[in-house]
């Protein structure tokens, strides 16, 4: 217990208190059932009767609707507060959504899912103000480095999804992981509820905009985006976000494509393979972390990590089918490589945002993150209909431009605890 407690990441866990602690800790919630049924929802689709394309377009226009979403997502969570709308954007856009896939039998259930699942955005920015509004900023590395963890590690779970798969058979096993999934996922957003309180700031502004209307607040908008278009460590980190959401959006949609097809395994195997990358990263989060926290020293990982990419979606275009020990080592370097990219990224876009203006700004951000990544689940499906390898030789090139990015970054931008100055200069 003593060799615990003296981990930078298990003191900081021990440190929490209030919002940050429940929100960290009821992640794995989100995660077991997700990670039980997210690597097989592709190759589900298919055995419904849909194509790569329609998989590409169900995806985008998932997309194009969180733009709406994301873009009120700042009014919504100020006036109704964080908490309230956290909880009633879960159930509509994780607990519905998996009751309608489970049920699902053509395009048009997808695209109704699809729809009610862009409202996570909004989910979203509620639940990272409720997290870190009322956290220490010494704590914000190690707080998105547990989250990842969670995460992850809830997928140490998805071979059970595996064994059923091959117990019961894919459209059976997904169906009822789907209904699992929208128990567990609507008991951890009441979970959350009860044990969370509303943040001093969503407090403030829900005082702050109780007599005004949705559209009113929609209307300054136009000063928080100028804002966050003069914020060079906002811009900063929301280009490499949009490339790790590139990345994350094809990966989600085209790996158990790619593995079923193309690699010629199992559709059973896919969930070895997800619990050894999750194996890999939480290994990386433990072993890694304690390193990753000061915020300013962040170019040496984000290299390493987009480095370690590039040659991870390399060995997946390259390797030659049913080969387990060149895939085995592009998934234990895809898990090496988000251990050290993705808490550093999330916690760059933290710092450089103002926190009195946070539920706008991260709007704002998500916003236009969206709007660039939008056309890419439809690009990939594009891509994958020619060769199914196309779509990760796009994350090559993609990992490749983070790179080049972090090297301008570095020379331009300094990340600070007070990096929102940045936008005033």
């Amino acid at each position: 217990m003593s060799l615990l407690a003296s981990h930078p990441l298990f003191r900081s866990l021990f440190e929490l208190k209030g919002n940050p602690r429940i929100t960290v800790l009821t992640e794995v919630m989100f995660g077991i059932p997700y990670n039980l049924f997210a690597p097989f929802f592709s190759v589900y689709m298919i055995a419904l009767g849909m194509n790569d394309q329609q998989i590409g377009s169900i995806a985008s226009l998932g997309l194009v609707l969180q733009v709406f979403s994301a873009l009120v997502s700042g009014a919504i969570v100020d006036k109704f507060g964080r908490r309230l709308t956290l909880f009633i954007t879960d159930l509509l856009c994780w607990s519905m959504p998996c009751l309608v896939w489970a049920i699902a039998q053509d395009i048009r259930y997808f695209a109704a899912a699809a729809a009610l699942n862009s409202l996570w955005r909004i989910s979203l920015t509620a639940w990272t103000c409720l997290m870190v509004e009322d956290a220490e900023e010494r704590h914000l590395v190690h707080i998105w480095t547990w989250i990842m963890i969670f995460a992850v590690s809830s997928a140490f779970f998805a071979p059970v999804g595996g064994w059923l798969v091959n117990r019961y058979g894919l459209i059976p096993a997904l169906r009822g992981l789907f209904i699992f999934g929208f128990i567990v996922l609507s008991a951890k957003a009441i979970i959350l509820y009860i044990f969370s309180h509303e943040t001093a700031r969503g407090v403030q502004r829900m005082e702050e905009t109780k007599h005004r209307s949705l559209t009113d607040l929609l209307s300054e908008y136009r000063s928080v985006f100028f804002e966050l278009l003069h914020s060079k460590p906002i811009l900063a980190a929301l280009s490499l976000m949009i490339i790790m959401n590139i990345y994350t959006t094809v990966s989600n949609n085209f790996w158990g494509v790619l593995f079923t097809t193309k690699l010629g395994f199992a559709e059973s195997q896919i969930s070895v393979y997800v619990a050894l990358r999750s194996i890999v990263m939480t290994a990386g989060f433990f072993l890694l972390g304690p390193s990753l926290t000061n915020i300013r020293h962040y170019r040496i990982p984000l290299w390493v990590g987009f480095g370690t990419f590039v040659v991870s979606q390399a060995l997946l275009v390259f390797m030659p089918p049913q080969s387990i020990l060149w895939l085995s080592i592009s998934v234990i370097l895809e898990g090496v490589a988000a251990a050290f990219v993705n808490p550093m990224t999330e916690s760059l876009l933290a710092v450089s945002m103002d926190s009195h203006e946070r539920a706008r700004v991260t709007a704002m951000v998500y916003v236009a993150l969206i709007i660039v990544i939008s056309p890419f689940g439809w690009i990939a499906g594009q891509l994958s209909a020619i060769d199914r390898s196309l779509p990760f030789a796009l994350n090559m090139v993609l990992f490749a431009i983070g790179a080049a990015l972090v090297w301008w970054i570095g020379r331009t931008i300094t990340f600070s605890q007070s990096a929102q100055e940045e936008a005033q200069k």
